[in-house]
């Protein structure tokens, strides 16, 4: 009798020691948090605004590097990272502002328009009640089995029903049971259009965002963010699913305990959840540094992935492959370095939480076992406690993945979430109206811009253009002759004056509607990589054959295309790489043809081209500007001679402005970039011919002997070098006395 008054006394003293650390935990938890909410932030990674606060009112401050022809755009300072760029550190917020930010993702997830999804829905959310009542009824029954047949509850005999209803709830029960697999049977539609709609969206929102954005972005960048669609999903179903049922198997577990057992066993789980849990999420905390350096690494090593195939001309051009290569091999080694700490810092965690669990597990079979030798309790009940426990080991032993999953999604997520909240910065204004036809009329009125503050791009800018004239810019490198093609696109908002189209300020009418009236041709063609007719299509979708066939003639590219094996089915390659810099030009052009817009902007549109094709492109082009606004950048001069007005522009401003003719005679800027030219062109012309004239007597001094083959060529030279002094000193006399190059 001794000994049980022993035992029991024990017993009554790790009932107390468990309270008292309970107590102690508890305490010490509050001074943990309280301590942690006192502390300043240092990270401001994630609260830091998108935009840097020293852009511009408009917007147009929001990229890097060259924001078109030679002006800059404005720079970003470190701290001022555009939100789409990776973070580098965990949230300093609190896990509920945290997932407040993810507000935004609700209405792509939430079937509104689908009653039939949303119904889904709900009986999944019922599907995972019924789950729950299930995980509690297996241990009973598994009880009232035990019972059955050790005698406890009467003569032994065979338990053919509670048998029964236990195979039946295991056939429920679990992820694998039927209940969790018609939940995920119906779940698939309402993660597809989760998945479907979140992606589209976030697809359309880059294409809206504006071109200062995209040119300070990092491709490789924007396309891993917009790849995290998966992530929001697994995100919620992860949430929705496993961390909210297993707390509430965990809160069942307790109530269960409690009634069914005693305060004891309660108390027992209580503490094993919460150190447990404790454990678990500070650990993980912990792992989130090491495993967003390894999604870090992996993320920037499928950008220098991306990057280099991007470049593949480039790194041809320079022999960079070994560059690459070992640029390639050191974020591999870097990504493989941090998967092994987060390898390793999760079966820390595994050891841990398991260690945790069976000290728990250990003390309430103590305690059960007692109970079972005093007869307090049945053997059913003790068979049921470890049954119970085994049900609750496994979802806890989870929580630390559920809670790394959890945060690998938030984390994959993150650049998806501040993509969304870059906005546009030129959009239509309330009330814009529909440009509906558009004669060409263009007048820019004291325009003002600027990419950069520090510096003008475009200030005072006055000039007209009326209704079917050619009207050429020419002037030095960042003059500001790209700017003004960029601002009556309205790619940016002027800072000040106005830019009309047909007496209609641009900025008063939809951007859609304007740019339909507009056709441009840029410098460097880009080509999607389909087929010619798919790309000569795009510019009119609902084109026939023969309307495509007529463009290509017009644009002289017709029979080169015929000449292809696959015609016009031939696959053009990545960005048109297939083509030469002539053909994808051409291409360019037949597609403004065949738009057949009012306006057209022709940024050195025969810059790639040969002599001969130049003079058929600049016929096509005359026949195409018949009735059409044409505004032409060119710097060969060459190609704009019979341009109705031609404008000099010179730091952002109107220098000079008339005919070929107008400008020649007032013997200013432009007079000297054309005698630049034509003295460079009558120089490579002469060389040409020199050379060529060397050739044919050094073919024909091929037959004579060695003495009389170096005096021929001797005084073969010295002829063709006279008569080339005296040539250039005859065209120098003519050229004074008619005052032209």
């Amino acid at each position: 009798m001794d000994q049980w008054h022993s035992i029991e006394a024990g017993v009554i003293t790790t009932r107390i020691v468990l309270l008292l650390a309970l107590a102690g935990f508890f305490l010490l938890f509050q001074a943990l948090q309280t301590r942690a909410e006192r502390q300043p932030s240092d990270n401001v990674s994630e609260s830091t605004s998108l935009l840097g606060s020293g852009g511009l009112a408009n917007g147009n401050g929001n990229g890097n590097g060259h924001a078109y022809g030679a002006t800059n755009a404005p720079s970003r300072s470190p701290e001022n990272e555009p939100g789409w760029v990776r973070p580098m550190t965990a949230p300093s917020r609190s896990w509920w502002e945290y997932i407040k930010g993810y507000s935004v993702f609700f209405p792509y997830l939430w079937p509104s328009k689908d009653k039939k999804l949303q119904l889904m829905v709900l009986i999944c959310l019922f599907l995972v009640i019924l789950q729950r009542g299930i995980n509690v009824l297996v241990p009973y029954q598994v009880a009232i089995i035990t019972d059955a047949l050790s005698g406890d509850d009467g003569p032994r005999q065979m338990p053919w029903g509670p048998i029964c209803m236990y195979i039946a709830f295991r056939v429920l029960q679990g992820g694998n049971g039927l209940l969790g697999a018609l939940r995920s049977l119906l779940w698939i539609p309402v993660s597809q259009y989760s998945y479907r709609e979140l992606s589209v969206a976030s697809f359309e929102h880059v294409h809206s965002l504006s071109l200062d954005f995209h040119l300070g972005k990092k491709t490789g960048e924007v396309l891993s963010a917009l790849g995290k669609g998966s992530s929001i999903n697994t995100f919620l179903e992860q949430v929705t699913f496993q961390v909210i049922p297993m707390i509430v198997d965990l809160g069942v577990a307790i109530a269960y305990f409690l009634i069914v057992f005693d305060a004891y066993y309660a108390l027992v789980i209580t503490v094993i959840t919460f150190w447990y849990v404790y454990l678990t999420i500070r650990m993980a905390q912990w792992r989130a540094e090491i495993r967003r350096e390894m999604v870090n690494a992996d993320r920037e090593q499928d950008a220098v992935k991306n990057d280099s195939m991007v470049s593949y001309e480039t790194v041809k051009y320079f022999n960079a492959e070994a560059f690459e290569f070992n640029r390639y091999r050191d974020s591999v080694n870097k990504y493989q370095g941090a998967e092994y700490k987060v390898m390793f810092s999760l079966q820390l965690m595994n050891v841990t939480q398991n260690l945790v669990f069976m000290l728990g597990l250990m003390v309430a079979c103590f305690i059960a076992a007692y109970q079972v030798t005093i007869d307090e309790i049945k053997v059913g009940k003790f068979v049921s406690l470890l049954t119970y426990m085994a049900q609750l080991q496994g979802p806890l032993n989870y929580f630390g993945t559920f809670y790394r999953m959890i945060q690998s999604a938030m984390i994959n997520s993150e650049r998806m979430l501040e993509l969304f909240k870059e906005q546009p910065t030129v959009v239509d204004r309330p009330g814009s109206k529909t440009l509906e036809k558009c004669r060409g009329d263009i007048r820019f009125k004291n325009v003002q811009f600027a990419y950069d503050m520090r510096k003008t791009a475009l200030h005072g800018l006055d000039f007209h253009c009326k209704p079917g004239t050619t009207t050429a810019f020419v002037g030095e490198s960042g003059g500001g002759k790209s700017t003004v093609f960029r601002l009556l696109f309205r790619f940016y908002n002027v800072l000040g004056g106005s830019i009309e189209v047909d007496d209609h300020n641009v900025e008063d009418v939809t951007i859609e509607s304007l740019r339909r009236h507009i056709g441009v041709v840029p410098q460097d063609t880009v080509l999607f990589n389909e087929t010619i007719m798919y790309n000569l299509r795009y510019a009119k979708p609902d084109a026939t054959d023969e309307e495509v066939y007529e463009a290509c003639r017009a644009a002289s590219i017709h029979d080169k295309i015929l000449m292809f094996p696959d015609g016009y089915l031939t696959k053009v390659g990545e960005r048109g790489l297939r083509l030469s810099g002539g053909e994808k030009q051409r291409v360019a052009i037949a597609r403004t043809i065949l738009k057949g817009p009012p306006i057209i902007m022709l940024d050195e549109a025969t810059a790639a081209l040969d002599s001969e094709t130049e003079q058929h492109i600049q016929d096509a082009l005359r026949t195409l500007g018949q009735g059409r606004t044409m505004l032409v950048i060119a710097h060969r001069l060459s190609t704009i001679t019979l341009a109705d007005q031609i404008l000099v522009l010179h730091e952002g401003q109107v220098a000079e402005a008339g005919t070929h003719e107008e400008l020649l005679a007032l013997n200013g800027r432009y007079a000297t970039m054309w005698r630049r030219q034509a003295r460079v062109s009558k120089a490579l012309e002469q060389a040409k011919r020199l050379s060529d004239k060397v050739d044919r007597l050094r073919r024909e001094s091929k037959d004579t002997n060695s003495d009389g083959e170096v005096s021929t060529e001797s005084s073969s030279s010295s002829s063709a070098t006279s008569e080339t002094e005296e040539d250039t000193k005859r065209k120098k006399r003519e050229a004074s006395r008619t005052g032209e190059p």
